[in-house]
């Protein structure tokens, strides 16, 4: 085989599997739904032992009506129950400034809908609040650690300001009716922010400690079912699930399963559940604090997704907690601004909100680059796909001295064909004496059959720090190239979907045009570039003609179209050049060297 392009054969497969490797290697393997049913089923079941025996009138979900009181039924000693109470509303509010669309719920002063007003999935904003039925809520309250069940009463409702709404409701502990104790929740809101700020406030009517002692933690605020935008399954590409804890500078990727939440004791800086492009990020700035990421189905949803926050113990008649938390985009403009006090409303500062983005550890330095000049041409071409294919002209305009060495080689060594063929007719099957044939006549003519392979390399590099571009970039996220077709370079592009049907084996879902595009340039470049050598068969070239990019379509199937657009305008661009030294620039094949008389010797 050539040796040349086995090279370059082995090179280029490894370099690409090693780079699309990296998302799997960072990523969580998906759990069995059969696990996490039983896990979830279990938590359940433990958590029933300590629910709140409380019924509430149906009347209740009608909003702005009235809502019966929760009744305590049969409440063992040492349970909460809520402080009967008529007439609380159940008509929920919204807040709503440039950026975030926030309905409030009664029902535990909890999040219904978190919605991001600049970010779309399909014709509506993105919930960051994905729920599979309608009683799922996030910032609920639980009387104990993240198994205790979510605090369902209902509580008062007022708006303290524009910003401001606060919920509160009194309660006692079965066989302490005397000495009722009052919660009360305190959103803030600020405008133009992602991060708000949640106040839980607890006040004993008796000067006494708070009555609230789980086994050494008092209660636990959590963030669930499952953070936004909504998806049918995650395959680690298009969507996925980090679970992080930040420490004094380090990050941490946490390892999550169903059943087996990760849970820290230690002061850290935050905790996240973090998304492709959006994140959940709760500031525990190194508080006595208990944090747990838990993985846990829940119903009417694919995979369910929480973060806990729990307090310990309260030595005191009273308390006021203060928790922050921002919900909003991955993009390094927004997390970078709680890095200096002076670019945000909450004066934060240090906070390295930046480390829940993906690690860019390979070549980030060349992505960020990629990135910059990819941004310079849209803000002057406010199309990506254009961009696209201006920056990869760019790139080959950077390469084009060592490209262009190997162009020469590959054109002077089809201008050397003919006699490398008459070689192979003089010499037939007599395999050893045609190599040594053709190594003389490499070094005659001044040629080297690897001479074109160490510059081909060189756009690799490139090619993987696009990869890393056009899979984490948030800008291409819903980017169109082609209406109707190419609408999101951030994503395989479909021609057609096959439902709820997978090809077995492979696992495509559907048909993809980009890939086979890609596989036609391929063979063009392949075509122009492919050069026969002294040991290489007709056969053994077929298969490096056609077997390389049949390989390659089965690699960057389901990649980000724009990667695709990428590297299929750099073959167009790459055959072109070929072309032209093979065809309009052709190079003859040297003379053979004349051999003068011999001088006589006297």
């Amino acid at each position: 085989m050539d040796r040349r392009t086995l090279i370059a054969v082995i090179l280029s497969v490894v370099v690409i599997t090693i780079g699309f490797s990296i998302q799997s290697i960072l990523a969580r393997p998906s759990p069995e739904e059969q696990a996490a049913a039983e896990a979830a089923a279990a938590a359940q079941e433990e958590a029933a032992s300590a629910e709140q025996f409380q019924t509430t009138d149906p009347a209740a979900a009608a909003d702005g009506q009235p809502a019966t009181e929760p009744v305590a039924i049969a409440a063992p000693t040492g349970a909460v129950v809520p402080v009967p109470q008529d007439d609380i509303s159940r008509q929920s509010r919204v807040y709503r400034n440039d950026l975030i669309e926030v309905t409030l719920d009664p029902v535990g002063g909890s999040v219904s809908s978190y919605k991001l007003l600049d970010h779309m999935d399909g014709p509506e904003p993105v919930d960051m609040l994905f729920t599979g039925a309608d009683d799922q809520r996030a910032f609920t309250l639980h009387f104990g650690d993240h198994t205790a069940p979510p605090v369902e009463a209902l509580f008062v409702t007022q708006q303290q300001s524009q910003n401001v709404y606060e919920f509160y409701r009194d309660f006692y502990v079965v066989g302490q009716e005397d000495k009722p104790f009052r919660i009360t929740k305190r959103y803030t809101f600020q405008p133009g922010e992602y991060l708000f700020q949640l106040d839980v406030e607890i006040r004993n009517s008796v000067n006494d400690l708070v009555p609230l002692n789980f086994d050494g933690i008092a209660y636990t605020v959590g963030y669930g079912p499952q953070i936004g935008p909504v998806f049918e399954k995650l395959d680690q590409r298009t969507e996925f699930r980090r679970y992080l804890i930040y420490d004094e500078g380090k990050r941490d990727s946490a390892k999550v399963n169903p059943g087996e939440p990760e849970i820290t004791t230690d002061r850290v800086n935050w905790v996240a559940v973090a998304g492709k492009y959006f994140a959940v990020i709760a500031l525990t700035d190194n508080r006595e604090l208990i944090t747990a990421l838990a993985q846990e189905p829940r119903e009417g949803l694919p995979l369910g997704t929480q973060l806990f926050v729990s307090r310990p113990v309260i030595s005191a008649s009273s308390v006021q907690d203060t928790y922050q938390f921002y919900v909003g985009p991955k993009t390094q403009r927004e997390l970078d601004r709680y890095d200096n006090a002076e670019d945000n409303v909450w004066l934060r500062q240090d906070l390295d909100l930046g480390k829940a983005m993906e690690s860019r550890a390979l070549l980030g330095w060349l992505e960020n680059i990629l990135k910059w000049v990819l941004q310079l041409i849209y803000r002057l071409i406010p199309n990506y796909g254009v961009a696209i294919i201006i920056t990869t002209i760019i790139v080959k305009l950077i390469l084009w001295p060592l490209m262009r060495k190997s162009y020469q080689s590959t054109a002077r060594m089809q201008a050397i064909n003919p006699k490398i063929q008459e070689l192979r007719d003089k010499y037939g099957d007599d395999k050893q004496k045609v190599n040594t044939e053709m190594a003389a006549l490499y070094k005659k003519e001044g040629v080297s059959p690897l001479g074109g392979c160490l510059p081909m390399l060189a756009q690799f590099p490139f090619f993987l720090a696009m990869y890393g571009l056009f899979n984490n970039h948030f800008d291409l996220r819903g980017a169109v190239f082609i209406p109707g077709w190419i609408v999101d370079l951030s994503a395989p592009d479909i021609i057609f979907s096959f439902g709820d049907f997978t090809i077995p084996l492979i696992g495509w879902t559907a048909l993809r045009g980009l890939p086979i595009i890609f596989v036609a340039t391929q063979l063009i470049s392949t075509s122009l570039t492919q050069t026969p050598q002294a040991n290489q068969s007709s056969g053994q070239m077929t298969m490096m003609k056609y077997g390389l990019p049949a390989v390659f379509f089965f690699i960057l199937y389901n990649v980000p179209s724009g990667l695709l657009v990428y590297w299929i305008f750099s073959n167009v661009f790459t055959s072109g050049q070929q072309y032209y030294y093979n065809k309009i620039k052709k190079p003859e094949a040297p003379p053979p060297e004349k051999k003068g008389p011999k001088k006589r010797k006297r």
